[in-house]
């Protein structure tokens, strides 16, 4: 699949939605999200759409991608540091960090998503990404602390190890009940302590605890 024209016209719907970090739609231009999907769904990969990657999981919209990401710059002019991120899924959004981060860390629990992003990564040969199979609501207290972390689960609270392994100066954008529904959270850890906001609903799958 020739699909640079493509990702072309989705980088501009993405900007024409208010993405405006140069780098975050640098880096969804040169990812080919039509490798992280199923062969049967290669025709909706540069859609707005969330498609199903097995094990009753999702692929985010490429809207979602870019919005939490350049959330999770906060302006950042060049790369940004660690990252970590909770729920590797098909690879994808690992693929697209490591364009923006120096060092991706990205942990997922379901060993069959694990294998999948591995083998969906090999080929692209991304040195700076660290794929882990565990438990994500325990984090990676080896590769903190992180100047970023994204989740691509929903829980009902933040577990505590996020915050920990969160620098000073540090950012965390993830998904959170609210309101009978869910909604992105953004956690700015600072020296006098943890600044919160609620933005836009979304929907994501659970957060759980464990392996499978």
């Amino acid at each position: 699949m020739d699909s640079l024209a493509v990702r072309q016209r989705m980088v501009q719907k993405l900007a024409g939605q208010g993405v405006t970090d140069p780098l975050v739609l640098s880096a969804m231009g040169s990812i080919e999200r039509h490798r992280f999907v199923d062969s049967g769904l290669v025709n909706q990969a540069y859609e707005d759409t969330s498609l199903p990657i097995g094990l009753g999981q999702t692929i985010s919209k490429p809207g979602v991608v870019s919005r939490m990401i350049e959330l999770l710059r906060n302006g950042a002019t060049g790369p940004m540091g660690r990252v970590l991120e909770i729920g590797t899924g098909c690879g994808y959004q690992a693929a697209v960090l490591s364009r923006v981060a120096t060092e991706v860390y990205s942990i997922e629990r379901l060993k069959g998503l694990h294998d999948k992003a591995r083998d969906n990564l090999r080929p692209l040969r991304l040195p700076n990404v660290h794929l882990l199979f565990g438990d994500g609501m325990a984090g990676y207290p080896k590769g903190g602390p992180y100047a970023g972390i994204i989740s691509a689960a929903g829980g009902d609270a933040l577990p505590q190890a996020w915050i920990d392994q969160l620098a000073v100066g540090g950012r965390l954008v993830a998904p959170v009940v609210h309101a009978g529904g869910q909604a992105l959270l953004v956690v700015d850890k600072t020296a006098q302590g943890l600044r919160q906001s609620i933005l836009e609903a979304v929907h994501f799958v659970p957060l759980k605890s464990g392996v499978a």
